[in-house]
């Protein structure tokens, strides 16, 4: 299904959401290292070919969305949107945020708030029943961020690195 709400982000003048493309690449990677989670994972400075790999995957694959906020000529955030079919609740379509990223110098002015409730408005036009997402334990402000736009904790998580990154 192709996306529809590309545009103005609301509420920010000269800010967009578009498709990301491979030449955002640097900024994107950038994007997540910033931050002491991403800092520790991410490798920008190391080259971009895994990232690359990695872009042209999602890109190709119409149940993924990779987003790039754009003010005037600078990405400043991102996102990716998943759509996952299943056969619980009814065989109900679910949306998963991952990588929910705000260049630093932008935060707290509602940027994130507005792309998220972009991809909860583009989850809600897929036909999803449910959209989810996981955070960190160690972000307690990005809990509190979650829960004002209505998520709930409601499952615990777990995950296994099988390649030690």
């Amino acid at each position: 299904m192709e996306v529809v709400a590309w545009g103005p982000l609301p509420g920010f003048v000269g800010v967009t959401v578009r498709r990301a493309t491979a030449s955002d690449l640097p900024e994107l990677v950038a994007l997540l290292a910033d931050d002491p989670l991403g800092g520790a994972r991410e490798s920008a400075g190391e080259g971009l070919e895994p990232y690359a790999r990695a872009f042209a995957l999602v890109d190709a694959d119409p149940a993924h969305l990779l987003v790039a906020v754009q003010d005037v000529d600078d990405v400043v955030g991102t996102l990716q949107l998943s759509f996952l079919p299943g056969l619980s609740r009814r065989g109900a379509q679910r949306a998963q945020i991952e990588g929910v990223r705000i260049r630093a110098d932008r935060r707290g002015g509602g940027l994130g708030e507005a792309l998220v409730r972009w991809a909860l408005a583009e989850a809600g036009r897929r036909g999803c029943a449910l959209i989810q997402l996981t955070t960190d334990r160690s972000r307690p402000e990005a809990h509190r961020f979650y829960e004002g736009l209505g998520f709930r904790p409601s499952h615990v998580g777990y995950k296994l690195v099988v390649d030690g990154s």
